[in-house]
């Protein structure tokens, strides 16, 4: 009787790694984004004193979304996209409180990065099309 329970075993195992694969490739993939992925192979499924189990995800105080992948560690990504096409005036202005990135003036940071009359966007100061 030790035989089928072996083989459940086995089983679990497999549908472990799979989802486990799965998980990573989706973490791996996030659409459109810049964003780095970690993993730390002997990181405990804990953060601030809370325990976390297979598949439960935290937020981390750097602006981390980590997913325990018990038994074999800790995955993270960042949760903020990074702009990477913006005029060079502008500059990428990171908020820690709210993990936001937003693209403001380099002259005058409280503003946003917006088109204008002085700055127009696209090749050579062509306007967009209509």
């Amino acid at each position: 009787s030790a035989q089928p329970s072996m083989a459940m075993q086995a089983q679990k195992m497999r549908c472990a790694w799979g989802r486990l694969c799965l998980l990573l490739s989706l973490l791996l993939q996030l659409p459109g984004s810049q964003a780095k992925c970690y993993f730390q192979a002997k990181a405990a499924c804990e953060y601030e004193g809370k325990q976390f189990s297979l598949g439960e995800s935290w937020l981390s105080t750097n602006c981390l979304l980590c997913t325990c992948l018990h038994p074999i560690g800790v995955g993270c990504c960042e949760t903020t996209q990074h702009p990477i096409d913006f005029p060079d005036w502008c500059e990428a202005h990171y908020d820690s409180q709210t993990c936001q990135i937003s693209v403001v003036q380099k002259a005058n940071p409280s503003l946003p990065c917006v088109k204008s009359v002085e700055h127009e966007w696209g090749s050579a100061g062509t306007p967009e099309p209509l």
